[in-house]
């Protein structure tokens, strides 16, 4: 890192001398301005007047600072160095020499969560947001690890930019963090943010902001959620890995003769709903758990598993461009809506969303990711007697099957 002449304004208030000192302590070292001459070339040429009165102004402090007759020459060399003088001279220094670099924000791809994310479980709260803000944790986190070391790493804090030695660099916990973190990976041209954001309400720990900013994530974050899959299941929600009992080789001839139906439609559409139905212990469960592991993690799709909780409560997240969705028992969640059970909640209808991409699409971000991502749901039942008539109706289910051989 190179060093200006004149330091930040900000190094004359010594009310922060205590948390910068921390910052010092933990490895972090001052980064001072740098002078670039395409800078200034580019301010003589387009801020020419601005440039002129800054400089004029500099120069009459100095001359000021240097001209007092009440005081010896070598007191008035001394004053160029007081706090008023280099309040000035740094406000001009600061002026002349370019930004220390940050992120460009316009046309990006974002991603970021609150971390480390709480659980908090009560009769009327159950944990699936903060599974869902658990898996955004591990994804950015699995990101960093994919990235390893950058390139730089800068803090601001109060108006002060340090830098962090990246040999030095072990983790980002480790990372004393009073302000405003920047890393920067110029292989992948990405930028990482850190924000603190205080302590948290519950314990002693700090709250960090982690945010990934790139013109493109998507391909990082189909690396990081490789065979990640989630189960979103009332009090029992969790993130992990998918694990298949059976092989799709082990079914009988008729339904591997349907599972390469399934995986020829998978490949040509965007958005694909089967039903699978059966009497209890035909393995249609265990179906949709081999046609996810075997066929769609290797295309690059994470896995929601939901049951009742899950259903009412879930929206496919917009940062990822393969979704599995797995509803098992569907006949129980998505029953006719013309009986007195079904009224009661408004499961029927959040499936029936789901299904037409009415939930998740009616509002397209800046990215408009969801214009391109694509959604398969594996849904299983007992019978599709109990079934709404508008989940069977033709544009919702694209394929149907009957399992009938008991598995065992």
């Amino acid at each position: 890192m190179g060093t200006g002449y004149f330091g930040n304004s900000h190094d004359r208030d010594r009310a922060n001398s205590s948390p910068e000192q921390g910052l010092l302590g933990a490895g972090w070292r001052p980064l001072y301005r740098e002078f670039d001459w395409n800078f200034f070339y580019h301010l003589c040429c387009n801020d020419t007047f601005e440039l002129t009165k800054k400089t004029l102004d500099v120069i009459s402090d100095v001359a000021d600072a240097l001209g007092r007759k009440d005081y010896a020459w070598w007191a008035n060399i001394f004053n160029l160095f007081s706090d008023y003088t280099r309040g000035d001279l740094d406000e001009f220094w600061d002026y002349i020499t370019p930004n220390p670099p940050t992120p460009n924000y316009r046309e990006c791809d974002t991603l970021s969560i609150d971390t480390p994310t709480e659980q908090i479980v009560s009769r009327d709260s159950i944990p699936i947001d903060y599974v869902l803000r658990r898996f955004q944790e591990i994804t950015v986190f699995k990101i960093l690890d994919l990235l390893d070391r950058p390139d730089l790493i800068t803090q601001v804090y109060q108006d002060r930019s340090f830098y962090y030695p990246v040999e030095r660099f072990v983790s980002w916990e480790r990372l004393q963090t009073m302000g405003t973190i920047f890393a920067y990976w110029q292989s992948h041209d990405i930028w990482l943010q850190i924000d603190y954001l205080g302590q948290m309400q519950t314990g002693t720990r700090s709250q960090k902001r982690y945010t990934l900013i790139s013109r493109e994530l998507g391909s990082l974050i189909n690396k990081a959620t490789y065979n990640l899959a989630v189960m979103l299941s009332g009090y029992h929600s969790r993130v992990g890995q998918l694990n298949s009992e059976f092989e799709i080789r082990s079914f009988p001839q008729d339904i591997q003769i349907f599972t390469d139906a399934v995986q020829q439609a998978i490949f040509n559409q965007n958005q694909l709903a089967i039903l699978v139905h059966g009497v209890p212990g035909t393995g249609k469960t265990a179906w949709t758990q081999a046609v996810a592991k075997e066929i769609l993690v290797p295309l690059g799709y994470t896995i929601f598993i939901l049951d009742r909780d899950g259903v009412e409560n879930f929206i496919p997240p917009n940062y990822l461009e393969r979704i599995c969705i797995i509803i098992n028992e569907a006949d129980n969640l998505a029953q006719d809506r013309s009986t007195e059970i079904a009224q009661q909640s408004n499961r029927t209808e959040h499936i029936l969303s789901l299904l037409d991409g009415t939930l998740y699409q009616s509002i397209i971000d800046d990215r408009r990711l969801q214009e391109t991502q694509k959604i398969v749901f594996l849904m299983t039942c007992n019978t599709t007697e109990r079934l709404d008539p508008a989940m069977l109706r033709k544009g919702r289910i694209d394929l149907t099957c009957e399992f009938t051989h008991r598995f065992v």
